[in-house]
């Protein structure tokens, strides 16, 4: 059995790569495609051996959500929920993006301004103001953080649940360098008391806020640009259904009815006039046609029908007037399986893509691991903790941006959506 899943949750690529790897865990699982840009999984099983309950709660207990997507949803509804979802997931991901950017700017002038000789105010220069020029910093930071959470509320759930991700790295790397920072402030408070200007001086050189702040700000840089790629590939679907008619003339009763196209029935006469679409897939009962059939075969010449001929939904009869018997509705007409098939390379994984999975699949505790090493080889070679806990968040940070788990599905998922725009279908890459 085919069946096909929403989840929830999923951010990266070693997200949907620890999600297929729940799933295929399961006896009975055949095989399992997650689709990250379209946080969908299509999973063929045994119905004997397992069930869409078994396969929810393993992906539950991988720290995910999962639903069975509803096979009688209309696709024209299916599509639309798909493309405002993206669509408003794009623009929460610019207003996050514009406003961490606002913020980082001036938190940047104020933290390397002295550095370059920028003017800056006089209430954050010297000695004197060495705490004041710290808080500024620390309250110009935590809006980027508040705007950014979904990283620390991701991330660390995957922790939690076993299953590091790139919201891991990228949580525990701002948040290290937050903590250490705020650990300062606390040193400059205790020497400044004590007329310790020198103690508390190194104590202000050594802030982090602006490291916190820029890998939050690049990450989600990163991520604007993946959901304006989801964005994308759902127009590209949405383009594809809105091909076929939204209503369908029927003889209901002995009289024209005209009704929504998703409510025609199989077996029921439908009218087709010049100049209208065919709403459904059907054999023609009576009259003739001239159908433009270019949307589905490509040929720009149209075709004469005539009593007996089969029809196809989605083309456009330019002259004549039929009847035809409906005979393929909803999924199981030409359009939607064509639909399915664009779904389905958009969830296929090219071999690039299955690599990138398990690199990923692995960096992100390798990482976590290299930190801490770090922080021990320095602590054994006699450096102060603060020196050895500053060179484990270097190691943090540098590896946040994720570049390997997010570009390459990002630039595959581009790919695929264009070309279906451009009526280019690339099933697997292999």
């Amino acid at each position: 059995m085919k069946q096909k899943f929403d989840v929830t949750g999923m951010s990266c690529s070693a997200c949907s790569a620890h999600v297929e790897k729940a799933v295929s865990r399961i006896p009975g699982v055949d095989q399992v495609q997650v689709n990250l840009l379209q946080n969908s999984m299509v999973v063929e099983y045994e119905d004997e051996a397992t069930d869409a309950a078994a396969i929810i709660h393993a992906v539950e207990d991988a720290g995910y959500g999962a639903s069975v997507k509803d096979a009688h949803e209309p696709a024209k509804k299916a599509e639309n929920d798909l493309q405002k979802r993206t669509a408003e997931e794009a623009k929460k991901m610019k207003h996050r993006l514009g406003w961490s950017i606002v913020f980082l700017i001036v938190l940047m002038y104020i933290s390397m301004g002295h550095m370059l000789g920028w003017p800056l105010p006089g209430i954050l220069l010297g000695h004197e103001n060495m705490m004041i020029f710290a808080l500024t910093q620390l309250f110009l930071t935590l809006p980027i953080m508040y705007l950014n959470r979904k990283y620390y509320e991701n991330g660390f759930k995957s922790l939690f649940h076993g299953a590091p991700n790139m919201d891991t790295l990228v949580a525990m790397g701002s948040t290290a360098a937050f903590v250490y920072s705020v650990s300062r402030l606390y040193v400059m408070g205790y020497a400044m008391g004590r007329g310790e200007t020198d103690m508390a001086h190194m104590a202000a050189m050594n802030l982090y806020f602006e490291s916190a702040a820029m890998i939050l700000t690049l990450v989600t840089i990163g991520k604007y640009m993946e959901s304006r790629s989801k964005n994308r590939t759902s127009d590209a679907i949405t383009k594809l259904v809105d091909l076929a008619p939204k209503t369908a003339l029927v003889v209901r009763n002995g009289r024209e009815t005209e009704i929504p196209a998703d409510q025609v029935q199989v077996g029921e006469t439908v009218i087709v006039k010049p100049g209208q679409g065919i709403p459904v897939d059907g054999v023609i009962l009576e009259g003739t046609g001239t159908v433009d059939e270019s949307a589905i075969t490509g040929e720009s010449i149209p075709v004469e029908k005539k009593v007996g001929d089969r029809v196809t939904g989605a083309t456009v009869n330019r002259a004549g007037y039929f009847q035809m018997k409906a005979d393929r509705i909803g999924e199981d007409t030409t359009l939607s399986q064509i639909i399915r098939l664009v779904e389905e390379a958009g969830g296929s994984k090219a071999p690039i893509a299955k690599l990138a999975d398990k690199v990923s699949g692995i960096f992100v505790p390798v990482v976590i691991t290299i930190a801490v090493i770090t922080i021990i080889v320095w602590l054994l070679s006699g450096a102060t903790f603060s020196f050895a806990l500053a060179s484990g968040i270097a190691v943090l940070v540098i590896s946040c941006p994720c570049a390997l788990g997010l570009a390459t599905p990002t630039a595959i998922m581009v790919g695929t959506g264009r070309g279906a725009e451009q009526g280019i279908l690339i099933k697997s890459g292999e």
